[in-house]
């Protein structure tokens, strides 16, 4: 779509966008959407949150304080009646100039009603790569997936992706033939990562000694991020180191299976719970030695940006793609292949090394694509159409 000259004293009309998530909470997709939201010219675009849940959200409250809405959308695992939500939103509170989808195959869903609707620009973004997890589904499931793909191809007039993974993942192995998918890096906010962090005072809120070795984590207590063996790693570093802790930040599913078996491994002192929350960079500078990043799979994993930005060694699986690799010299890929003792001798050998410049550190990654300035840019480029 393309936006109307401004000529005279016409002013540009506003662009008015539905960014379709599951939820407002803490997650990369959701913080990146928060990074976009706080920065967007307000007089030329809009956002609103449609989401697919009626619990209230961390982001919520803010978004609704920048002028934005959140509005649910239930029941997307009924069609009928997700469809009958979806004009109504669309009715009450558009139209719309664009809707963008950031729920990886289910996308396919919104797009085709956005269609339906008129709603001219209709992007899918994939932020993930779930293939080596999707390889063990059901025929059922297979379906779902190849149908879903084949609507996307269909309805979206954009695919985006945060990676190169992440673009095969859902728009196929050629999907640069097509010029209408691109990668769009997901940026992170540097600013927080300038400010000075007070170790002492950090650790002492926290209830972490002073001199102990913090290993520390940023995710969603899921499969995916593989808590599990996170903890096995921990429980070897600290055999090693008793005065070790482990700070994990986050929510989710599975927090209280990781509470329970970090108490069977008799780890509970020492593996610290801090929730959800807002001060990422204050927590990463102030407490963490090491950042530690196990995941099964990720479509690019923003923690890890984070953890560069905060000039933090880095240790993480092969399976997350190379994009994430802004500032080498701060990380070492392992294999989930190997045992948790070549993980521990990694991460002890991480502590080991010099810190790295934080201006050298923010300078390279103010430079990039993962820089919040540069992805609001190319992100209005889009919307503009």
């Amino acid at each position: 779509r393309k936006t109307t000259p401004i000529t005279n004293n016409t002013a540009p009309s506003v662009v008015k966008i539905l960014q379709v998530v599951g939820g407002m909470d803490t997650g990369g997709i959701e913080t990146w959407l928060m990074h976009l939201l706080r920065r967007l010219n307000r007089d030329r675009y809009h956002f609103d949150f449609l989401t697919h849940t009626t619990k209230p959200c961390f982001y919520d409250a803010e978004i609704r304080a920048l002028g934005s809405r959140v509005i649910p959308c239930i029941h997307p695992s009924r069609p009928w009646k997700y469809a009958w939500n979806f004009f109504r939103i669309l009715r009450e509170h558009g139209p719309y100039d664009v809707v963008h989808s950031h729920v990886h195959h289910f996308s396919a869903f919104p797009l085709m009603l956005a269609a339906w609707a008129g709603v001219p620009v209709r992007i899918a973004h994939s932020h993930n790569d779930t293939s080596s997890h999707e390889k063990r589904a059901g025929p059922l499931r297979r379906a779902y997936l190849q149908g879903a793909k084949n609507l996307i191809q269909h309805y979206a007039t954009t695919g985006l992706a945060c990676s190169g993974v992440a673009a095969v993942d859902l728009f196929g192995e050629d999907w640069k033939k097509d010029s209408t998918r691109q990668i769009l890096y997901c940026g992170i906010d540097l600013e927080p990562f300038t400010r000075p962090a007070d170790r002492k005072d950090v650790r002492k809120e926290l209830g972490i000694p002073p001199n102990a070795l913090v290993l520390g984590h940023v995710g969603r207590f899921s499969e995916q991020k593989n808590h599990d063996f996170l903890l096995d790693i921990f429980a070897e570093v600290a055999r090693r180191k008793p005065e070790s802790r482990l700070l994990l930040i986050g929510d989710g599913e599975l927090k209280e299976v990781i509470t329970h078996k970090a108490q069977q491994l008799k780890l509970g002192e020492k593996v610290i719970m801090a929730g959800v929350r807002p001060d990422i960079a204050r927590l990463m500078k102030g407490a963490m030695d090491v950042f530690v990043f196990p995941s099964r799979w990720e479509g690019l994993g923003l923690a890890l940006l984070e953890a560069q930005a905060a000039c933090l060694h880095c240790i993480f699986s092969d399976n997350i793609t190379e994009e994430v690799e802004v500032v080498p010299s701060l990380l070492r890929r392992c294999s989930l292949a190997e045992p948790v003792s070549t993980w521990a001798n990694f991460v002890l050998e991480a502590a080991d090394k010099n810190r790295v410049s934080q201006d050298e550190v923010l300078e390279i990654i103010g430079r990039s694509g993962f820089n919040i300035i540069n992805s609001l840019a190319r992100s209005c480029a889009i919307y503009d159409g």
